[in-house]
């Protein structure tokens, strides 16, 4: 039991004193169990190579992994894991990082061995498996949402929608800008089928703002549906208008309702520009663009649409999930059973893999 202590007199400072000791020692904590975490990954690493080794150098056959599974359950009756399943996954490991060094160079061996589980059974290019295990340590992914960006195919989709950026925007802003934008953006908690209204998507999309937001980008910040601007006496409205807190820049969002037309771009255009003449402080933004957001579009259409706007605009596709669908993606926890109790602890009481 902690034991408060009166100490009525603090000395000047004490506050700013104890708020950074308690950061240093979350920190320290933290940076502790990330580096027993690469610890076990190395054991793992090495004990897949081991096995890869001697297959290959002394014609040790497959049936051998069962053999070791059973001596080290016998040595370690304490540790869950060894079983032929880990021991392949170990295997499987050390076969897609050839090099320990070039391994733990990576961020595969700073994120939880459920993790690296999911990308040897998901992915078999490396540059994949790396580039979704640099976006998982980041962002803190879990298992399932791991599965769930694998699956919707997020790399594909990042930074490559039909814009005007290029033409737009100065060099250095337009990467930027494209960064920011997905070609096709996946809502799980939008059901197309219960939600056919362009008002009723944009209701459910700021009713669950945050997982809104986890699609958008983890660098978005909502401002407001249907935000209103005068301009001579006159309202307009746009549908959602959000702000890029690492650029610093406003984004306006128009959500339609089937098949892109021309006329979307005069719309979202408009808007673009009365938000970055009225809103946007350009001393501080950078500036604003707008995302279209349609669930069809005419490529041939399209860029003679694009072209027509002086304003930063990319059209973009999105989906929703049935509830069908959404019953089917993997939910927390749930790969953990899939892959077995065996799986969710490999290493002694005081050395735990990070959850």
């Amino acid at each position: 039991m902690t034991t408060e202590i009166d100490v009525p007199d603090r000395p000047d400072g004490y506050a700013t004193f104890i708020a950074d000791l308690k950061r240093r020692v979350r920190g320290t904590q933290l940076r502790a169990v990330r580096a027993a975490n690469t610890e076990v990954l190395r054991l793992y690493w090495s004990v897949g190579r081991d096995i890869l080794d001697r297959q290959r150098d002394e014609g040790w056959g497959a049936k051998v992994v069962g053999q070791i599974s059973a001596d080290l359950r016998r040595e370690f009756p304490g540790q869950r894991g060894w079983s032929p399943r880990s021991l392949h996954y170990m295997r499987k490991l050390a076969d897609a990082w050839p090099l320990e060094e070039e391994f733990v160079q990576q961020a595969a061996a700073h994120i939880p061995w459920g993790h690296v589980m999911v990308l040897l059974d998901r992915l078999e290019d490396r540059a994949e498996r790396e580039w979704y295990a640099t976006e998982a340590a980041r962002y803190g992914w879990s298992r399932a949402s791991l599965e769930f960006e694998i699956k919707t195919d997020l790399r594909g989709r990042q930074g490559s929608a039909p814009s005007n950026f290029t033409a737009t925007l100065e060099d250095f802003d337009s990467d930027l800008a494209r960064q920011a934008v997905k070609d096709r953006y996946v809502f799980e908690h939008l059901d197309p089928r219960e939600h056919r209204a362009e008002r009723d998507r944009e209701q459910v999309l700021t009713d669950r703002i945050q997982d809104t937001l986890l699609e958008l980008g983890r660098d978005m910040a909502f401002v407001g549906r249907q935000y209103r601007i005068e301009v001579g006496g006159d309202e307009f409205f746009v549908d959602l208008l959000f702000f890029h807190v690492t650029q610093l820049r406003y984004v306006v969002v128009e959500l339609k309702v089937g098949k892109f037309q021309p006329s979307h771009i005069g719309q979202i255009g408009t808007y673009v520009a009365m938000v970055d003449g009225l809103v946007r402080n350009p001393q501080v933004h950078a500036k604003t663009v707008g995302i279209l957001l349609c669930t069809e579009r005419n490529e041939a259409t399209l860029d003679f649409a694009l072209a027509g706007t002086a304003s930063p605009v990319a059209v973009a596709l999105y989906e929703g999930l049935t509830a069908q669908e959404r019953a089917a993606l993997p939910k927390p926890g749930e790969l953990e059973a899939v892959i077995g109790e065996e799986m969710r602890a490999h290493a002694p009481e005081t050395v735990r893999p990070v959850r």
